[in-house]
């Protein structure tokens, strides 16, 4: 058990002694309230003061008991203590009360559940971006390493309501579920769509079919990284080319050209332009290459005279200063 809470308990137990005290010299020796307690704190404690008044034989044998109780709890409160002490527990309960603060202003962030291999590569991307997000791991050794990175993470099970609750997923953007058991992403996914209806989930599916039984959870996308890894390795030997500039564009190691794409948000000024009223060629450089709209269609390489609306997405192409400038002339209010 964890030294914290031997602690716990250990406190517990003795503040039931203290009541077991105090109620047994009112009743046995019919003492007041004030008497009872100072006797019984002196009896926990083996100061050795004279007893408040004289005892009887029944509130003798009462005191006896009491004591022996009361030494074998303070000895074992003690002990937790300094097992806490050499432990460096106090630095552990620190470090991680901080952590819990941070978790608890997190807001609009994303919850990773699992940090495996795809998990731990989700993270490195987020934290290069960077994107907020915490880890959900239940792995005490995996544990370990999420500390090493520096991640706020949180140790528990992510098919459990009182976890979620805890890495603010009513407050959070967005779940992505890339555990290794189907069964797990499956309940995950069910728990995290009945606690948050409007949350954007992200699950991983192994096993051909679980696809669907994720969708009909909840989830609003569902990725096969076998699916994914088969047919890229297929794309690398039909359109070598083709893959090599897609791994250009989206790569964050790539720092001369990437592809990103940007909201146009509500109450724009840009809403209602066209592409070429906009100006973002001109302003920034960029390539826009496609608009997603608000109703989700696709608009593949638009003509200049495409009109803008509210929440449509832009998917643009160029380097990495233009698209942070882009992004700060959509964001301004004028």
């Amino acid at each position: 058990m964890d030294p914290v809470r031997h602690l716990k308990i250990s406190f517990s137990v003795l503040a039931v002694l203290v009541s077991v005290g105090v109620l047994g010299y009112m009743s046995i020796e019919g003492w007041r309230f004030l008497d009872a307690l100072y006797m019984t704190i002196i009896t926990l404690g083996t100061v050795g003061f004279r007893e408040v008044h004289e005892l009887s034989d029944s509130g003798k044998i009462f005191t006896i008991a009491l004591v022996i109780f009361g030494v074998s709890v303070l000895g074992y409160i003690v002990g937790s203590l300094a097992q806490i002490m050499f432990e460096g527990q106090f630095q552990r309960i620190i470090g991680r009360k901080k952590v819990e603060k941070m978790i608890d202003a997190l807001s609009g962030h994303y919850i990773i559940c699992g940090y495996g291999r795809m998990g731990s590569l989700i993270c490195r991307e987020f934290a290069a971006k960077p994107l907020p997000f915490v880890v959900v791991e239940k792995n005490g050794d995996i544990i370990e390493k999420i500390k090493d990175e520096g991640y706020l993470y949180l140790h528990g099970d992510s098919t459990d309501d009182e976890t979620l609750l805890r890495v603010g997923i009513k407050r959070a953007k967005g779940l992505i579920s890339v555990v290794t058991s189907d069964t797990e992403n499956v309940y995950i996914t069910l728990t995290a769509r009945g606690l948050n209806p409007d949350l954007y989930i992200l699950a991983r599916s192994g096993e051909e079919g679980s696809e669907i039984k994720l969708k009909r959870a909840g989830a609003n996308k569902v990725v096969s990284p076998y699916h994914i890894g088969g047919s890229r390795m297929a794309q690398a030997i039909l359109r070598p080319n083709v893959v090599d500039f897609i791994e250009i564009a989206t790569g964050r190691e790539h720092l001369d050209l990437q592809m990103e794409e940007i909201e146009i948000p509500q109450k724009s000024r840009f809403a209602g332009e066209t592409l070429v009223s906009c100006g973002f060629r001109k302003e920034t450089g960029v390539i826009i290459i496609g608009v997603k709209k608000a109703d989700g269609k696709m608009v593949f390489n638009p003509h200049s005279h495409t009109k803008l609306e509210e929440s449509d997405t832009l998917i643009i192409l160029g380097e990495p200063g233009a698209i942070d400038k882009l992004e700060l002339l959509i964001a301004s209010p004028s």
